[in-house]
């Protein structure tokens, strides 16, 4: 099956785009086995994480800003067809951006951006432009401290939109929830609906939506997430009732092996294709010097096992990527400061051998998470 894979991905050279907080957003050429870097540009302060918007051939690239809860900014860029990226505006946000999501209103596009330092959300309608401003800003607070010490404030990580198109979620590591707004099409406005509450100290970081087959017997609508400090994958099943979703939860458990991670190892992205999943997990060396990467297995009718785990083929997998026919994943370590891509049996979701790993900027320090690879995607 893999010798097949193979001669898919030897069809045509595939865009990839990488930031690393040395600044650069790099362009990546995928050409059968080989990776390369076909161009870099430096103007995005920090750049923690992209968006790629396919039918404007736009890319928004959040700035980390280190710390600064204040001074970020978000860039756009249009993207010629080998990668090559132009600036075309930049403008001023909440700082320490880490994630961002599209959505829409009643002809008009709107990108979500999560801030974990800033303990913010904040919405732009796009395109962006230099003058433009957000069109709204959420700030968080806590009533006190949260159990781990990561938990000091709100530290939203993620924006989720759901299967609707009409709900977005917010995982927050600070806050032990997962925050629910309801998308006024009419405006792009989000207003605030009951959030999605964890055991103390679970820190949810990560998460997505699955919808069975329409057509199915009985079709049913699934939130599936990764707590950082906890370790645990959730699940939840989803309703629609008028209003507000409503979030039950179904599974709870830790995606490794023996049902424990290990030493100070923690869940960071999570991805799905097919009826598998996949769980990035830092600092186990599961397969030392590197770490490795959780497959899960889902059943038709939403419910989830663990299957096995396999190498990130790099240290401190921060997040990875598949491409659209699930034949490849691409994993950006972050402390290795490496894109790995990796084999994929789009039949049984099983991942395979490394089909090619590049050095991309200078290899980022374990502990300080605002060095090294920050994030990738596909075109």
């Amino acid at each position: 099956m893999f010798r097949h894979l193979l001669f898919i991905s030897l069809a045509a050279a595939t865009n990839l785009y990488a930031t690393h907080y040395d600044g650069n957003i790099y362009s990546l050429s995928l050409n059968g086995s080989s990776l390369s870097i076909t161009s870099s540009l430096k103007s995005c302060g920090d750049p923690s994480w992209l968006t790629f918007v396919s039918p404007t051939r736009t890319l928004y690239c959040s700035d980390h800003a280190g710390d600064d809860i204040v001074n970020g900014s978000l860039s756009s860029y249009a993207v010629d067809s080998n990668g090559r990226l132009t600036e075309l505006a930049k403008v001023a946000d909440v700082g320490a951006a880490v994630h961002s999501t599209v959505y829409t209103g009643e002809g008009d596009t709107y990108l979500a951006v999560a801030h974990y330092g800033g303990s913010a959300l904040s919405t732009f309608r796009l395109p962006i432009r230099p003058d433009d401003e957000a069109l709204q800003v959420f700030r968080y607070t806590l009533s006190e401290p949260g159990p781990d010490s990561r938990q000091d404030a709100p530290h939203p990580h993620q924006v989720i939109l759901d299967p609707t198109g009409t709900f977005l979620l917010v995982p927050d590591l600070g806050a032990d929830q997962v925050r629910v707004y309801a998308i006024d099409k009419a405006s792009g406005h989000l207003n605030a609906c009951p959030s999605v509450n964890y055991t103390a100290g679970s820190g949810p970081r990560h998460g997505l939506f699955w919808r069975s087959e329409p057509h199915s017997k009985s079709p049913v609508t699934m939130l599936y997430t990764v707590s950082e400090l906890g370790g645990h994958f959730n699940a939840f099943a989803v309703s629609y009732p008028p209003g507000c979703p409503v979030f039950k939860e179904t599974q709870s458990f830790i995606p490794y092996p023996g049902g424990q991670l290990t030493g100070n190892s923690t869940l960071s992205e999570l991805r799905m294709h097919g009826n598998s999943l996949y769980a990035s997990v830092r600092y186990d060396q599961g397969f030392a010097p590197n770490d490795s990467l959780a497959t899960l297995v889902q059943s038709p009718n939403g419910t989830v096992r663990f299957g096995e785990i396999t190498s990130s083929y790099g240290s401190v997998p921060r997040t990875f990527a598949i491409n659209k026919n699930g034949t490849l994943l691409a994993v950006g370590n972050q402390a290795s400061s490496n894109v790995a891509v990796i084999m994929r049996d789009p039949s049984s979701g099983r991942l395979g051998r490394l089909l090619a790993s590049l050095q991309v900027g200078e290899p980022g320090e374990a502990s300080n998470s605002s060095s090294g690879l920050s994030s990738i995607i596909w075109e």
